[in-house]
């Protein structure tokens, strides 16, 4: 299954040039002398993979683009956007029930934030943790279509939520914006997308990192990660959130609104009142902005339950490939001592 889709996205060449792009950002020339191809020819045939989605560019104002490795899920997947097709979906699905699920576990790859009307004004938060302010720190914004929403819709099922919601940051936002894979918008606009995904019932998973680029808007019904997540028995231990629900009995009127709005099956109605699985409870804080009687609402975990959160994407990605058992602390050094080299034979300074 796995080389079925590699084969679909790769062609021969672009496999093997793929195996000399590391998660270190290089120039063509420094991949050139590792894959022993001159310049010129690594600079034409990695554009062009990043064209396809097959490996992350960033341009600085200084220099040359440099061409980074990706992983598969999040990163090839869903730079795969607007070139789906039904078989390409399906074999995707296969591939992430028989293989990538489990593995989405061993490190989150997203983390679950609230918007801000769902924290109390006293709850003292740090920038990363809640969807307004990650926002307000943003210079480049970017919106694109929910990969996840899109696969479903292209083979008729799923759910009638909102498409455009995606957010990228920064370096990514330039990436998809070259790629033609979405649009630019401003603060105002970011704004109102979380407006949007408030009503909409979406979870709001930003990347698992301090400096995240990426912001998700997932539903229970179309996302891989929140499915994934549904099926543990216990979510709220797949999660990376600082946050949880508690719940006050005695205030509640058994609405219901909770339970429609809950992704995780974490509230129940009982005899009249609501009641909450905790250990079902991912702190998205859905239920809490439309409670009317105010009986559910955010608070901290305790410190020794907080989870670690990587500095930014790099720091993520070897993390991820730590966990998932195929980078190793010696592979990574030597991965480290490779690039330094190769980037002083390449630029002369050695």
């Amino acid at each position: 299954m796995e080389l079925r889709i590699l084969r679909r996205l790769f062609t021969p060449e672009e496999a093997e040039l793929a195996l000399h792009v590391s998660f270190i950002g290089e120039e063509p020339r420094v991949i050139a002398r590792r894959a022993k191809i001159t310049p010129e020819d690594a600079a034409h045939r990695l554009e062009a993979m990043a064209l396809k989605g097959l490996i992350f560019r960033t341009e600085p104002d200084d220099g040359p683009p440099l061409y980074w490795a990706i992983h598969f899920f999040m990163g090839i997947w869903e730079f795969q956007v607007n070139d789906l097709d039904p078989e390409l979906v399906q074999d995707f699905r296969e591939y992430w029930r028989s293989h990538l699920a489990d593995d989405s576990l061993k490190l989150p790859q997203l983390r679950t934030i609230p918007v801000g009307e769902s924290l109390d004004v006293d709850l003292a938060v740090m920038t990363y943790e809640t969807a307004e302010k990650l926002v307000q720190t943003q210079e480049k914004i970017l919106v694109a279509n929910c990969i996840c929403r899109q696969d479903h819709r292209m083979l008729g099922e799923g759910c009638s939520k909102p498409l455009e919601t995606c957010m990228m940051f920064g370096d990514v936002a330039d990436y998809y914006f070259r790629n033609g894979l979405g649009r630019m918008i401003d603060q105002q606009e970011a704004m109102e997308i979380l407006k949007l995904a408030d009503q909409a019932e979406l979870v709001i998973q930003p990347g698992n990192a301090v400096e995240p680029v990426v912001m998700c808007f997932c539903c229970g019904c179309c996302c891989a990660v929140l499915e994934a997540i549904k099926r543990d028995p216990v979510p709220a231990s797949r999660v990376s959130t600082p946050f949880v629900t508690t719940f006050i009995q005695e205030t509640c009127v058994g609405c219901g609104a909770c339970v429609q709005r809950c992704q995780m099956a974490a509230l129940a109605l009982d005899s009249g009142t609501s009641s909450l699985n905790a250990d079902r409870c991912i702190g998205c804080g859905l239920c809490v902005t439309t409670c009317p009687t105010e009986s559910l609402r955010l608070t901290r975990k305790p410190a020794s339950e907080q989870p670690a959160i990587p500095r930014d994407y790099v720091d993520f990605s070897i993390k991820l490939g730590q966990a998932r058992g195929r980078l190793s602390n010696a592979n990574l050094a030597k991965m480290m001592a490779k690039s330094k080299m190769d980037r002083l034979l390449a630029t002369g300074r050695l």
